[in-house]
């Protein structure tokens, strides 16, 4: 198996030399991959169903005999910005965590929060209750993109860990789909009484995360976590059981892994260290990961936010068949990141993450100019959106693979928790404060306003990514960001 790791001892700590790292990436595709893809990545399809289903519920929760005193206006504006914040906290507070208590515990963890808190928001007997699990529903999820996206990446060989992240990242969509499909049949009265459907739709989230929770349990810890923090043993064991079962299923030897690591353990590293190191040492990275979160989060609300009032203010779309547009511009952003996905790994990051933030925001000009001009029809600008997404979607996932894999081992959960919680209070807060007073007017300019405000920082970017990206493409998560505990064996 080729295992290769010594271990030497210093003052502080245990220094050793490992090529767990180097055995990882140079693994083929496997049964075992798809373990990990299933059991961490479908929890995006659980977050899209969730956002989805409270936007097309609220009509009906709001309605008398719904079993819940709440109004539309409440749903849709405090529940959603709590649910929001929730989302935010748990990012940063799990995300610390996962850095210091390992990824598996904390995708546990996370996934029991959100399981929870789902289950008891489906039992709501007052306004208060509803607001109090939508906020904890949300602090399970904000975890879950710290934890799941480390150990993706940290798992995952390096010549597919683009299209995978990806992938993963933009099944959010496919949850889109699924609960847009699963309102218009919970809120059928001829089917489901009105105070019992919109709970069935919460109950099936928290199904469905068990389910989940089942499967994830034979995910092991990161063996790359476990290294640095003085577990190489158990980390040996992992990767062994792993290549046995590769070298089982393919029938083959595995080719023999290039590269060794000398890494000075630690069990912890200070705030500080993180922070000087994200802001400071990768300060160009850093401003990478800004740009291309806020660019994403302000053009999917130039587009989506408000996009039913727009539906059925310009084109009288009865509120009922709204759902159904939104399915259409769903399928359109799961289809983005799933085929162009390995161009990341072969075309390169630099050239995709560019070309896609690019391409979405120039499409939203046309867009904005096509629907200034009142030749666009609910169908096209449906297919409109349709053309957007499908590249901003690829483009948007490409964000929480890059802040996922250009800073140090030590930071990767901090990192991703920081810039998700940026990105998610730019979208969820500050850009519905702004396109809902601009798409809420009924003036046709003020919507144009808001697709070119979003279209402009897409592109903006899209520049930034060509200048700053960097290329990760195919290269050991090593290589393109230094681990702050790797020694130097040349001087050490």
């Amino acid at each position: 198996m080729a295992a290769n790791t010594t271990t030497d001892q210093a003052a502080t700590g245990r220094t050793i030399t490992t090529n767990i790292p180097a055995r990882l990436d140079r693994l083929p595709w496997s049964r075992w991959h798809w373990t990990v893809v299933i059991g961490l990545g479908t929890v995006w399809i659980l977050d899209g169903l969730e956002v989805t289903v409270v936007g097309n519920i609220a009509g009906r929760l709001s309605e008398p005999g719904s079993g819940l005193p709440i109004t539309s206006g409440q749903i849709t504006g405090m529940a959603a910005a709590l649910y929001v914040a929730g989302a935010c906290v748990g990012a940063l507070f799990w995300g610390r965590l996962t850095d210091r208590w390992g990824r598996k515990r904390l995708f546990m963890i996370t996934l029991v929060v959100y399981l929870a808190a789902t289950a008891l928001t489906a039992v709501s007997f007052s306004t208060w209750w509803f607001f109090a699990f939508r906020f904890l529903t949300g602090f399970g999820i904000g975890g879950e993109y710290a934890a799941i996206n480390s150990a993706v990446d940290e798992l995952i060989p390096a010549r597919y860990r683009g299209r995978v992240d990806l992938m993963i990242n933009g099944s959010f969509w496919l949850g889109a789909v699924f609960g847009s499909l699963l309102a218009i049949v919970a809120l059928d009265t001829a089917v489901l009484p009105k105070d019992v459907g919109w709970r069935l739709t919460f109950a099936l989230g928290a199904v469905l995360a068990l389910v989940i929770l089942l499967v994830r349990r034979h995910v092991p810890e990161s063996p790359r976590w476990l290294l640095i923090h003085g577990r190489e043993d158990e980390a040996e064991r992992i990767v062994g059981s792993i290549e046995e079962k590769v070298e089982a299923e393919s029938g083959q030897p595995l080719a023999e892994p290039h590269g060794d690591l000398t890494i000075h353990q630690r069990r912890g590293v200070a705030f500080t260290e993180i922070a000087r190191t994200v802001f400071s040492d990768y300060r160009r990275r850093a401003v990478l990961g800004f740009s291309l979160f806020i660019g994403q989060a302000f053009l999917y609300n130039a587009v989506t936010f408000g996009f039913g009032a727009i539906l059925t203010t310009f084109y009288d779309v009865p509120t009922g068949s709204t759902g159904y547009y939104f399915a259409v511009i769903a399928i359109g952003n799961f289809l983005g990141p799933l085929l162009l996905g390995r161009l990341f790994d072969t075309v390169g990051r630099r050239v995709m993450i560019s070309s896609t933030y690019l391409l979405s925001g120039l499409l939203l000009f046309a867009t904005a100019w096509l629907f200034g001009q009142g030749t666009l029809s609910a169908g096209t600008l449906t297919a409109c959106w349709c053309a957007v997404l499908f590249f901003a979607s690829a483009g948007a996932s490409s964000a929480y693979l890059t802040v996922s894999e250009i800073f140090p081992m030590e930071t990767r959960a901090m990192s991703i928790a920081f810039f998700y919680a940026l990105g998610t209070a730019a979208g969820g807060i500050s850009g519905p404060l702004l396109f809902a007073d601009l798409t809420g007017t009924g003036e046709v300019a003020d919507t144009v306003l808001a697709f070119r405000i979003g279209a402009t920082l897409m592109c903006l970017a899209g520049l930034t990514a060509a200048a700053l990206a960097v290329r990760a493409e195919r290269r050991s998560l090593e290589d393109v960001a230094r681990p702050l505990t790797a020694v130097d064996t040349k001087t050490a």
